[in-house]
């Protein structure tokens, strides 16, 4: 049996929950009904989505029905686990209780399974596209800061060990990693090999030196220069050049692929012109536009690629998932279309 996280990992604004302030309005008007007519069938709702998937946000969902329902002593939970496949139709998650003890959590509970699955499925894909190589989690920016947590949880779940923020790292007990940004190298008037030296200077030795290469849209030459300044002591190097952008190194070999951006056909200058000064050491990190996709194309090339940094593409997609009431006292009662399925995998949350 995996572990759950506990109860108090997890910190709700359970008055405001309580109260229905997240919650799709017809949930509270149920409750409202219930309660007024004396109306207290036991029901028995069951959550599926329809497409296969990773399954994350399920030790969350029970934290916030255990902590934010009323009366949660009544309610029995069944679930399956955080990091299970899930299949088109699967019973995921049972509750079984009074309605108005829980009726106000659907919205809430439905959104924290389909943010942290969509995360947990789209990492895990390009984790496997990358064929054991190093995953990197940089979609930090593209999303408000107080999902961070959460997030991060579910890249753990999905698959990945190194990320951009505290935040992100915590579920993995880890600290942020990242080196230089394009900022910090404009600063120091465009110079890139200025800016990586002040890094090595003033950062603990701890860190990898990873010098961030595209910031005059010639790779080769920037890789090349910090190399020869730092030695033994550079650890790679990271492309980040932008999809609108042709490196100067592929201008000439530009007529039968896409130039733009960090192209497999990049990767391999920078590689072939490091070996041959004898910085066969050096690493190679890419960001800019990865998904599992071009992930894939690029281990199926056998790109000399170290480490995948991937930003934007973990938040593509939707997943919806559902709640509906499938059994009413013991007895199948649901909407046209649906009806109980029962799941041998689902264990009882105690």
């Amino acid at each position: 049996m995996t572990n759950r996280l506990p109860i108090s990992h997890f910190n709700f604004p359970v008055e405001k929950i309580k109260t229905g302030y997240y919650s799709d309005a017809y949930f509270l008007r149920t409750e409202e009904i219930l309660n007024s007519d004396n109306h207290h069938p036991r029901v028995l709702m069951q959550v599926f989505q329809r497409e296969t998937q990773i399954l994350c946000g399920i030790d969350e969902v029970i934290a916030l029905i255990k902590t934010c329902a009323h009366n949660p002593e009544n309610i029995i939970i069944h679930a399956l686990h955080d990091g299970d496949t899930i299949a088109p139709w699967e019973t995921l998650l049972t509750i079984e209780g009074d309605l108005a003890d829980f009726a106000h959590l659907e919205t809430i509970y439905l959104g924290i399974l389909a943010r942290q699955s969509r995360i947990a499925t789209n990492v895990r894909r390009v984790v496997e596209a990358a064929n054991g190589k190093s995953v990197l989690f940089f979609p930090a920016r593209y999303d408000s800061y107080v999902t961070q947590e959460e997030d991060g949880y579910a890249a753990m779940i999905g698959g990945i060990k190194g990320f951009s923020t505290d935040a992100n790292a915590k579920a993995s007990g880890g600290v942020g990693l990242g080196t230089i940004p394009h900022a910090l190298i404009a600063t120091y008037n465009g110079d890139t090999v200025a800016a990586t030296v002040a890094f090595d200077k003033h950062v603990d030795p701890s860190i990898a030196r990873i010098a961030l290469v595209d910031f005059d849209n010639d790779c080769v030459n920037t890789s090349l220069a910090v190399a020869r300044k730092l030695g033994k002591k550079l650890a790679g190097v990271r492309l980040d050049t932008s999809g609108s952008m042709v490196d100067k190194s592929i201008v000439p070999m530009m007529g039968n692929f896409a130039p733009t951006g960090v192209c497999k056909e990049l990767v391999q200058n920078v590689r072939k012109a490091l070996d041959a000064e004898g910085f066969d050491y050096v690493k190679i990190i890419v960001s800019g536009g990865f998904d599992a996709k071009k992930v894939a194309a690029f281990e199926k090339a056998q790109i000399p690629v170290d480490t995948y940094a991937v930003g934007s593409s973990f938040f593509d997609g939707n997943i919806n998932f559902t709640a509906d009431i499938v059994l009413l006292d013991g007895k199948p009662c649901a909407k046209a279309g649906r009806q109980y399925f029962p799941n041998p995998k689902l264990e009882l949350v105690k």
